[in-house]
């Protein structure tokens, strides 16, 4: 759109950075992810980036044979890479180079469905691409002709004109100006959404959780939705809300978020915040996690880093560890010393440990939960049958004369709200939660 690069095709050249942190199958993945070939990888180590060209000049000739060698149309680096470092990359490779942040660009941007999720990539590739136009591509420094007509025309004399580079780095603001005006409707609608649940005595729960830890495929099993599920890195990225119905508490809304991964790039998350404003208030957070992930801890700890990002790391949550069918591991619901759940293990593809996992979300979620008899009166069978829907009813005597004896364990302001609209009910709560 802007540059005068090279050409890109889909043989890629891989250039691993080894780090404590790093992962060449994570990196393998994000680039077969985004469609692309890996005709030939590298592992590279350095104690520091070289300023000019990451790698030095040496290791730099050396991947100008391997790329000859196997035919890699394209450069990828698995660490981040300043626009000064991918100029001189390219011009010396002649080849076209991409870092970290730009082949998860990518990715998104192929799977951006939603009106939304299409403006939050787009906007997150504008802000990366207004750091590759300043430092001056040799075309965006020609200069476009003086109209004449500016101020001093009348007396002959035209401006020296505006340069190319000035020209794209305009059009780039008042775009980026359009799609932030965009996303803050989008964002006042999800806050009216919120209030509305909020106002309904909603509760919020949010998957998170490393991409491609069975989020997707968890969330499909719990509200019986189709939500793309599939073994790749962000194979789901669109935000996806459906109704859970839950024991004693009822209705819910499950929200499935974008996948975290190591490295998320920064832009990423806020062009995302108005999506990711669903985790920040959330009541509950479930924290997928793939149980058999060899780097399953430094996988959660990159979570636990984006929640706090987004400032949503004091928001209660519950591990779910995932994955159990690939090893040994029975479906439980692991309790703290006062009995809290505190991990949940579970199959989504097979669907074991899930009838666990909703009792472990109603009792996180749960605020007064009592047990008590009420007894209503013929007439009253449409309350009766709300109990019945919030899975609140454990049992149920109707005698001769019609009045119906109902053994609940509920919320007591759930309770005490439905009670309000009934006359002469209120008394009857008080009495039968005082018993």
């Amino acid at each position: 759109m802007f540059f005068e690069r090279p050409e890109a095709g889909t043989q890629a050249l891989l250039v691993h950075v080894v780090q404590d942190d790093s992962s060449a199958a994570e990196f393998t993945e994000l680039v077969l992810s985004a469609g692309l070939v890996a005709a030939a990888c590298i592992h590279v180590k350095r104690r520091s980036a070289h300023p000019k060209t990451f790698v030095g000049s040496g290791k730099l000739q050396e991947l100008l044979v391997l790329a000859e060698a196997s035919g890699a149309e394209l450069v990828i680096f698995d660490q981040d890479l300043t626009a000064t470092q991918e100029r001189n990359i390219e011009a010396a490779l002649a080849r076209r180079v991409i870092g970290r942040t730009g082949l998860i660009l990518d990715i998104f941007g192929q799977r951006a469905r939603t009106h939304e999720g299409q403006l939050q990539v787009e906007l997150a590739q504008l802000q990366h691409m207004s750091t590759r136009l300043v430092r001056g591509w040799t075309h965006l420094d020609r200069q476009r002709g003086g109209s004449g007509r500016g101020q001093g025309s009348s007396m002959g004399i035209q401006g020296t004109g505006e340069t190319q580079l000035e020209s794209d780095q305009r059009m780039l603001r008042a775009r980026v100006k359009l799609l932030n005006q965009q996303l803050a409707k989008v964002k006042k609608q999800r806050q009216q959404n919120r209030r509305a649940r909020v106002k309904a005595d909603i509760r919020s729960v949010s998957l998170v959780g490393y991409t491609n830890a069975g989020k997707s495929t968890l969330f499909n099993r719990l509200c019986d939705a189709h939500v793309h599920a599939a073994d790749q890195l962000f194979a789901t990225l669109d935000p996806t809300l459906r109704q859970l119905e839950l024991p004693v508490i009822g209705k819910a809304i499950l929200t499935d978020t974008v996948g975290f991964i190591r490295s998320l790039p920064h832009g990423l998350v806020n062009a995302f915040r108005a999506t990711l404003e669903e985790v920040q208030q959330a009541d509950l957070l479930l924290h997928v996690v793939d149980a058999v992930a060899a780097e399953r801890d430094n996988q959660m700890h990159e979570v636990n880093g984006v929640l706090e990002e987004i400032e949503a790391q004091t928001v209660p949550q519950l591990l779910v560890f995932n994955k159990i069918d690939l090893m040994d591991e029975a479906p439980r619901i692991d309790r703290d010393h006062q009995g809290t759940p505190v991990r949940v293990w579970v199959s989504s593809l097979t669907g074991a440990g899930v009838d666990g996992l909703i009792q472990a979300i109603s009792e996180l979620l749960g605020q007064q939960v009592i047990e008590t008899t009420l007894q209503l009166a013929p007439n009253e069978g449409q309350l009766r049958a709300e109990l019945f829907a919030l899975g609140a009813v454990q049992g149920e005597e109707t005698l001769e004369d019609g009045t119906m004896n109902l053994q609940l364990k509920i919320e007591l302001h759930r309770l005490q709200r439905l009670g309000k609209r009934l006359p002469g009910l209120s008394t009857s709560l008080a009495g039968s939660v005082a018993e």
